[in-house]
């Protein structure tokens, strides 16, 4: 898949989002702030992880969405689930492609491959605008964290509970 998919799917579902085409690669957080003109905290990354089912059955994907530069705690990912820690991880390069259609690097918040169950951290729904994945490393999607919702049933992500 690439942006004109995403671009598509925006359209066909009737999403208030823009794709931004680039004339540079945005490979990190802190690039893609500094060509939109923005801070970190405005950038979104989408992190895909595996949640290991019954030995029998393939591992379920979830899909993270937190702001640029901030660490995405398994443990606090794992908690929300209710499952232990071991049974997540984080999606290699292929598997993120299998599920999402998208490379590393370009994976939009929506519009994937097939539906994903989507968590969301609380600090991406307090600003008012953001900038994803646009499907490719020379593409965007500007939306408010509010479209993201819509779209995807993001469920905001609990804070990890403090140890007992």
């Amino acid at each position: 898949m690439n942006p004109d998919d995403l671009q598509a799917y925006l359209a066909a579902h009737g999403l208030a989002a823009e794709l931004v085409r680039l004339d540079a690669h945005t490979p990190t957080v802190e690039a893609a702030a500094q060509v939109m003109g923005t801070t970190v905290d405005r950038i979104v990354k989408s992190v895909l992880f595996l949640l290991a089912g019954p030995e029998e059955t393939a591992p379920v994907p979830v899909l993270v969405i937190a702001n640029g530069l901030a660490r995405v705690d398994d443990r606090r990912v794992a908690a929300h689930l209710g499952v232990s820690r071991r049974k997540l991880k984080l999606a290699g390069p292929d598997e993120v492609l299998a599920h999402t259609g998208y490379p590393v690097g370009g994976v939009p918040p929506l519009g994937h491959r097939t539906r994903l169950r989507t968590l969301i951290d609380p600090a991406v729904l307090a600003q008012p605008e953001v900038y994803a994945g646009g499907g490719a490393v020379d593409a965007l999607l500007r939306l408010t964290p509010s479209e993201i919702v819509r779209a995807t049933a993001a469920e905001p992500l609990a804070e990890r509970p403090a140890p007992a």
